[in-house]
């Protein structure tokens, strides 16, 4: 499953429902100044994919709702590289994206009253002379730098610049990221609940509710000011890691400084994204959670 594989899954999927599916490459990406998305991209010969999806479903309404998806199609950890046992499920670090648009094939096929856009910054993070490196400090749509502490540390790199497109390009009023981000979320919630990180209550009962309708479970875990403290960077504005402490926390909160204070809920899904055992309706391997979850949220937004 390479970035362009996963754009013409999306376009094969999507189109014939009438969701609009829109891919930009490389250089568009460039023209828009995704800076973290391509330094992620750079250690691979595949190119980078830059995914719209859009549905239409209330021409009366200016209201939209965002769903982004961290499109990670193999992620080797980069230089910062994962032992070799971590790495054999790493063609499922797209669960994110997988999930976005398994979500816009829902809503297209119950043709929803709701306008939706789905973004995925599609991509592989490996190794090779072209590749980002430890200590590196990039850039960012949104105007940031981003000091670089761990190459394993990249879904939130591509998803920092597809977040800050959503805000402001797309001005959408809700945005909604779904990411297998961090393994100390397995550690923190093992394979029960997703973890949750918000900038807005409101919006993350909406979640809460939509995931116990879905019967796939939520925890929301805190946000307070003092873990933002940990991704301040030293030469740069953030870092891309806060360190082993707290760490599915700081890597949603290094995800808000991008939203542009639009409400927004973060959905870490590294315990339930894949599974190596059956678990009742759930099959061995992808389970496609939280498909179910965003439907119902947007079909009751």
């Amino acid at each position: 499953m390479t970035p362009k594989e996963l754009a013409n899954r999306a376009k094969e999927e999507l189109e014939p429902l009438g969701v609009e599916v829109e891919i930009l490459g490389r250089d568009q990406i460039e023209e828009l100044g995704m800076k973290a998305f391509l330094a992620v991209s750079k250690g691979s010969a595949n190119e980078p994919q830059f995914i719209i999806m859009r549905w239409n479903g209330d021409k009366d309404s200016d209201r939209k709702i965002a769903l982004v998806g961290k499109g990670v199609t193999y992620d080797s950890g980069g230089y910062s590289i994962k032992p070799g046992d971590s790495m054999v499920t790493m063609f499922n670090d797209m669960a994110g994206a997988a999930a976005v648009i398994g979500a816009m094939k829902a809503i297209g096929k119950s043709k929803l009253e709701k306008n939706v856009v789905a973004l995925v910054a599609a991509c592989e993070n490996l190794i090779s002379g072209e590749a980002y490196k430890p200590g590196d400090i990039i850039g960012s749509m949104a105007g940031k730098t981003i000091e670089i502490v761990s190459t394993d540390a990249e879904g939130r790199l591509t998803l920092a610049d597809a977040l800050y497109y959503a805000a402001t390009i797309e001005k959408a009023d809700k945005i909604i990221d779904v990411a297998t981000l961090t393994g100390a979320c397995v550690i923190a919630l093992g394979n029960v609940n997703m973890g949750a990180i918000t900038n807005n209550d409101d919006l993350m009962d909406e979640i809460k509710e939509a995931s116990e309708l879905a019967g796939e479970p939520v925890w929301q875990l805190p946000s307070n000011e003092e873990y933002k403290e940990q991704i301040k960077g030293t030469f740069s504005d953030l870092k891309n890691s806060g360190g082993r402490g707290a760490g599915t926390i700081t890597a949603g909160l290094f995800l808000g400084e991008f939203v542009n204070n639009t409400p927004w809920v973060h959905l870490d899904i590294a315990g339930k994204a894949y599974s190596s055992n059956e678990n009742g309706y759930l099959p061995k391997g992808a389970t496609g959670i939280p498909v179910k979850t965003l439907y119902n949220f947007v079909k009751n937004a």
